[in-house]
Parts: C-alpha cells; sequence; structure tokens
C-alpha cells in the first residue's frame, strides 16, 4: 500500500482516498487471516494448497472489481 502512497505525491493519476486504503487493508488483513485459519484447521496439504488457490484468487477478482468494475457490480460504483 506504500506504492500508491508514494505515487500520490508525484502524479495525479494515483488518486486513492482513505476509503480505498481502508479497504485495501481490510482485504490483506482478511486474506492473512483466512490464510492463518486454513494453516490452524486443515492438515492435509492439498486441502490446504486447494484453499490457498481460492483465496487468492477470491481476492485479485474482489480487488479488480474494486479496482476497475470489472463485472460491473454496484461495489464498483456502476
Amino acid at each position: 500500500m506504500l506504492i500508491p502512497l508514494i505515487a500520490m505525491q508525484f502524479t495525479d493519476e494515483v488518486n486513492w482516498s482513505f476509503g480505498d486504503f481502508a479497504m485495501a487493508a481490510v482485504l490483506l488483513l482478511g486474506s492473512g487471516f483466512v490464510f492463518e485459519l486454513i494453516i490452524r484447521n486443515i492438515k492435509n496439504i492439498k486441502h490446504r494448497m486447494i484453499f490457498y488457490v481460492a483465496i487468492i484468487i477470491l481476492l485479485l477478482l474482489l480487488w479488480a472489481e474494486l479496482a476497475v468494475g470489472l463485472f460491473g457490480s454496484p461495489f464498483a460504483g456502476s
């Protein structure tokens, strides 16, 4: 999250509000928390890897939707 913060100092093309930083923090911390739950509760390595991949895909899709409105949902402001 430092990259957008630093970029905002040098260009007008990056314009994140406090809400954008808060949402990014919630997404990253939430994903980390879910990873920790997976590590503690799922012992089978195959199942653990499936959950890891699913969480990463979900995180990236949600991030893309919030950033550019990939799917045109109301979350992206469409």
